[in-house]
């Protein structure tokens, strides 16, 4: 139980100090506004050669490192070109994420960022022909209406010193949304297709994450990174944002399997609370009823959407306790 509790606190931690730290880089914090281009693509890096020492710690000495390497790296172009689909997808959703915080609050991002859970759903339901209960069904509805709530009258921050534009920041995080889903159970579809170690897959996937990202920032910011650098605009929250994307990540995909669904519903619930919360305090968030009314649907939906499966199995009705009833009278 305590290291359920410690794997629920850093997620929420997690989640939430990476969303308000990327905030207040691109809204409030002195000096010039770095590429976020760069930061994606420095995360991808920083990711990979974490995976490289996990993967290193798993083989167990330098020779076995080197044989996984070369057979599933440099012998297997087809395993990388599977795992280029999702890379490229979450290089999308990453830079989505630039945009929609640059644009919405903290708090706003959070909730709406939920929205993720019934295109997971979705997408397990297409992708890998699962099936959702009655109750997921009603909670996906009502965790909907709740985001409908949040956006439908946009909160304001009376400290954010750019102007921004709610309209492009919900169509930044619902492109975000898609590719979340899309990508996580592609992901998970292949992991489940083989026996390939979990950090071999994710090697696979940052690796072409980075040329993905690489061609990203050429094609965006090319021209002015030639001109000012491609570290310009870098502060320590900014080396803190990629930090807690980089580290963030992995450190959730590893103790996510420690935890169960209700936990990682009061983690999401718990993140949205705190980035609320640092809102108000670090942006001037004016909190109004119809925010307060949204954000609580979401996180109760959440949790109601975690809940384990009933089995209906162990539940008798009326016919069937008639029907024994009728037996044992036979019977006597």
């Amino acid at each position: 139980m305590v290291f359920k509790l410690y794997c629920l606190s850093v997620m929420t931690l997690v989640a939430a100090t990476y969303t308000v730290a990327l905030r207040y880089t691109r809204t409030i914090s002195s000096g010039d506004l770095y590429f976020s281009t760069t930061a994606v693509c420095i995360t991808e890096v920083i990711k990979l050669i974490l995976s490289l020492g996990m993967l290193a710690k798993e083989t167990g000495s330098p020779s076995r490192l080197k044989n996984a390497i070369v057979e599933h790296l440099f012998l297997s172009p087809k395993e990388l070109l599977k795992l280029s689909v999702p890379s490229v997808v979450y290089a999308i959703q990453n830079n989505m994420a630039f945009v929609a915080l640059s644009n919405l609050d903290a708090a706003v991002y959070q909730v709406t960022y939920q929205l993720k859970i019934p295109c997971t759903a979705l997408c397990t339901v297409l992708m890998l022909n699962r099936s959702l209960s009655r109750v997921q069904w009603v909670t996906i509805f009502i965790l909907c209406s709740g985001v409908t709530l949040v956006q439908w009258k946009p909160v304001e921050a009376t400290k954010v010193q750019i102007d921004q534009n709610p309209f492009i920041g919900f169509i930044a995080i619902a492109v975000a949304v898609i590719c979340s889903g899309f990508a996580g159970v592609y992901f998970e579809k292949v992991l489940k297709s083989s026996d390939t170690s979990l950090w071999v897959r994710n090697i696979q996937m940052y690796l072409s994450g980075i040329i993905v990202t690489l061609i990203g920032v050429y094609m965006n910011d090319g021209d002015k990174i030639l001109e000012k650098g491609f570290f310009f605009g870098y502060t320590p929250w900014v080396c803190f944002v990629i930090f807690l994307a980089s580290v963030g990540g992995l450190y959730t995909s590893v103790v996510v399997k420690y935890t169960d669904n209700i936990m990682k519903g009061f983690s999401a619930a718990a993140a949205i609370v705190l980035s609320t919360v640092a809102s108000v305090i670090l942006f001037g968030l004016q909190i109004t009823i119809t925010f307060s009314s949204g954000a609580l649907l979401v996180c109760v939906s959440i949790y109601l959407y975690g809940l384990p499966k009933q089995d209906t199995s162990k539940f008798k009705t009326p016919q069937d306790i008639e029907s024994k009833q009728t037996d044992e009278r036979v019977s006597h």
